[in-house]
């Protein structure tokens, strides 16, 4: 079958690898892809967020599926106006994608059907928010934009002065838009934090390999939040215990609670939770695949990618067995230098072959911010390549890829060196 995947970045480049490995998969599209997944997909300039545009393209193709894999096409509802032409797709509806459109409606959703999260008030008023936040008087303190900003949206106050300038920024001064017209103010919780992406047909829920994300900019978890910084899978906190708690605490009453409310959820959700000494709680929902949790979780599938995004469209999940390789796979992202704030584009990547790969296979490298032009692949974003390599263990998996780092290289080009420490240490 034909398959159109939006989007274009790492994420991306990972599920589409994992599709060419279908022998179901014919030809494979993307819009707007990267210059690394212009060697795997025929690509469109066509931006994720344009929703008539790619209807238009998908008319023009007619693929058998429309993989929609970003947060932002989903909640805006390019999956409902995709099945409202009679496309197939992968991706939840608008009104199901809303669990990570809306922070209010997610914690709102949790506190009704008891799904263990940390305590919060809402608030679009500033004086009555910092008026809790004094009330409250407990730091650090939590506030989040109740919409999507780019990852951004979340500040952990360490004491009154940040928190009321958190409120200010968001509520006042407009720093997040609509995004932060309403906020989330929640307590601090403790404990590892642990990424567990999910398949689900809106009924049935099968849990992936776990993850551990890295997200500060620096070693040692310093600097500034980023979109991720590295991942490794599977995540060793998360023992077969924590498993079996989570599936009857939060991920089977999440799907239950969503039919519940007539919002079914189909396609990849994402559960960010925290281990802490109170049991497991849910951090945050995403209503499609992390990235870069992708692209530790996806070269670990055994069972064939289209058949799973067959049995999701057609709601027999429950019939199908999913299969994993007993393996450990690592990612290290190599961004530019900057990021997450002002960095250079348009820079040369040297090292990669005509593939956008390396020469010896040690590591496959997912494209997330790359060009390809005059024959050369350059620099296109703050994420730049996520260099990921498998192995029997952990630890051979992390000195692969980072051997594979080595190779590789690009002007004022960033990376942490300690990846997968955290979790070689438990």
């Amino acid at each position: 079958m034909d398959i159109l995947v939006v989007g274009g970045g790492g994420r991306e480049h990972a599920v589409i690898k994992a599709l060419s490995a279908s022998p179901k998969i014919g030809k494979i599209y993307c819009a707007p892809g990267n210059g690394g997944i212009s060697k795997y997909a025929e690509c469109f300039p066509v931006k994720a967020t344009d929703i008539d545009g790619m209807v238009s393209l998908a008319e023009k193709l007619r693929p058998d599926y429309v993989f929609v894999t970003p947060d932002d096409p989903l909640v805006m509802g390019m999956v409902d106006k995709l099945n409202e032409k009679g496309f197939r797709t992968f991706g939840p509806r608008a009104n199901a994608a809303i669990l990570e459109g809306s922070k209010v409606f997610s914690k709102s959703l949790m506190k009704k059907y008891g799904i263990p999260t940390a305590a919060y008030e809402t608030f679009t008023d500033a004086d009555k928010a910092i008026g809790y936040i004094r009330s409250q008087n407990s730091y650090p303190a939590v506030i989040k934009c109740d919409g999507l900003a780019l990852g951004k949206g979340v500040i952990i106050a360490r004491n009154e002065e940040e928190a009321i300038n958190a409120v200010n920024s968001m509520l006042l001064d407009g720093k997040f838009g609509k995004s932060g017209s309403e906020i989330v103010i929640e307590e601090f919780m403790t404990g590892p934090e642990v990424t567990v992406l999910a398949f689900t047909d809106g009924k049935t829920v099968k849990p992936m390999i776990s993850s551990m994300d890295h997200k500060r900019a620096y070693d040692g978890d310093e600097g500034l939040n980023t979109g991720g910084m590295g991942t490794i899978a599977p995540n060793p906190l998360y023992t077969k215990e924590k498993a079996d708690e989570c599936m009857e605490k939060i991920f089977k009453p999440t799907i239950e609670a969503m039919q519940k409310e007539c919002r079914p959820f189909k396609g990849c959700l994402y559960f960010g939770l925290m281990l802490t000494p109170n049991g497991a709680k849910v951090v945050e929902y995403n209503c499609r695949f992390g990235d870069p949790e992708a692209q530790v979780v996806l070269p670990l599938l055994k069972t064939d990618l289209a058949d799973i995004i067959e049995a999701i469209y057609e709601e027999r999940l429950d019939s199908l067995n999913i299969e994993w390789y007993d393996e450990a796979c690592a990612c290290v992202v190599m961004a530019s230098g900057g990021y997450p704030e002002k960095y250079q584009t348009g820079l040369e990547i040297s090292g990669l072959d005509a593939n956008g790969q390396l020469a010896d296979n040690k590591a496959f490298v997912y494209h997330a911010g790359t060009k390809y032009e005059n024959g050369k692949f350059v620099t296109a974003g703050g994420r730049v390549l996520g260099v990921t390599a498998k192995a029997g263990d952990l630890q051979s998996a992390l000195d692969k890829a980072y051997s594979a780092v080595s190779e590789i290289s690009f002007e004022n080009a960033h990376y942490r060196k300690d990846i997968g420490k955290r979790a070689l240490a438990k």
